[in-house]
């Protein structure tokens, strides 16, 4: 794998992880938990999230072949649903989505909604494993990219405080909807290469 297609897979996955859009949603759901414990729960959670993303991963291609689902019907599903994505962090409005209507649990979150499905969500495992089905003989290569990735969007999540500090609601918003204009073209792209690898059959 080329360095420039490494760097493209790793933004994309990025992209799909939306840790930016998630900071509000992460600070509403951990505002009743002890400041000195909110680090270490983000950054548990965030390893929750890269171990579910690493078994789809690895054993993603072995599950297509079990249910029988073709690389073109990957392609098209995931670029319908990173479509879908995108327009919700474009236009958060369509999709209902703010802090204060998300799920309420008491205590602290565990695996789920952090973990799953606010960073490894349906969007972020097709988008690994259509990755995968490209080329299954460089997965190590693939893990690299999921790897910064998820370092990037854990960094950002470690410091949501201040970030929503220093950018505010309307940059935080300014900022989702410019990653989702950007996964708009790669979802658009995405359902173009499943349509061409049908047409190919």
């Amino acid at each position: 794998m080329e360095l420039a297609a490494l760097a493209s897979a790793a933004l994309t996955i990025f992209f799909v992880m939306d840790p930016i859009g998630n900071v509000p949603v992460f600070l509403a759901l951990l505002k009743d938990v002890e400041e000195r414990r909110r680090s270490w729960i983000v950054a548990r959670e965030s390893l929750f999230a890269l171990l579910i993303l690493l078994f789809f991963l690895f054993f993603g291609p072995r599950l297509m072949d079990l249910l029988h689902i073709g690389v073109a019907a990957l392609y098209i599903s995931g670029g319908v649903l990173l479509f879908i994505i995108a327009l919700g962090m474009i236009f958060p409005h369509l999709m209902h989505r703010s802090a204060s209507e998300e799920p309420q649990f008491a205590g602290e979150p565990f695996i789920v909604p952090l973990a799953t499905p606010l960073l490894a969500g349906p969007s972020t495992m097709a988008t690994i494993m259509i990755f995968t089905s490209r080329q299954q003989g460089v997965l190590w290569q693939w893990a690299l990219a999921l790897g910064l990735a998820w370092i990037s969007s854990t960094i950002i999540l470690l410091l949501s405080p201040r970030l929503s500090r220093l950018l505010g609601p309307r940059g935080l918003l300014a900022c989702e909807r410019l990653m989702g204009m950007i996964l708009t073209v790669i979802s658009v792209q995405m359902f173009l290469d499943g349509v061409k690898q049908f047409c190919m059959k």
